[in-house]
């Protein structure tokens, strides 16, 4: 998992093709997008563009992904995302390729409760578990974009 604002962006773009693109698209995201679905390149790199509301993180499941990773940036708003390690976590909604997505219990220790908003980004792996969406303080307006990269291209 990595966790840094989007101004330092250029530091990891060597650590996958693709996060060139992926890069440049959020530091060009303009935030009148509707949501839904955008290929950038692709089934190998894809946005998506999702407004929600915050909820308890009793309300919001964990979860892993398998042949993509996430780069999540929240545009609006302000959220907790969970993060623990992957193989800690007891699946509860087995793997769905499909839709590239384990649900998990939570864990009786998350490893970080990362804070997204305000311009930063966080990078997941198949070993990150993480639950976005939880709320801080009262439920809140979200705007967020994942961008979905294939690890192996």
């Amino acid at each position: 998992m990595i966790l840094d604002q989007l101004s330092a962006s250029p530091a990891y773009e060597s650590l996958h093709p693709l996060f060139p693109q992926a890069f440049a698209y959020l530091h060009s995201f303009d935030q009148k997008t509707e949501d839904g679905k955008y290929e950038l390149q692709g089934q190998d790199l894809v946005a998506i563009v999702q407004r929600y509301q915050t909820a308890p993180s009793a309300d919001k499941l964990w979860e892993a992904h398998q042949i993509y990773g996430d780069i999540q940036v929240v545009y609006q708003g302000l959220e907790y995302c969970g993060h623990a390690d992957q193989p800690t976590l007891v699946v509860t909604k087995p793997y769905i390729a499909e839709k590239d997505v384990e649900k998990y219990a939570a864990p009786s220790s998350p490893t970080a409760l990362l804070t997204l908003g305000h311009g930063n980004f966080a990078i997941f792996h198949p070993q990150d578990g993480h639950q976005p969406g939880v709320q801080i303080g009262a439920p809140g307006e979200i705007l967020k974009v994942v961008i979905k990269f294939r690890l192996k291209v």
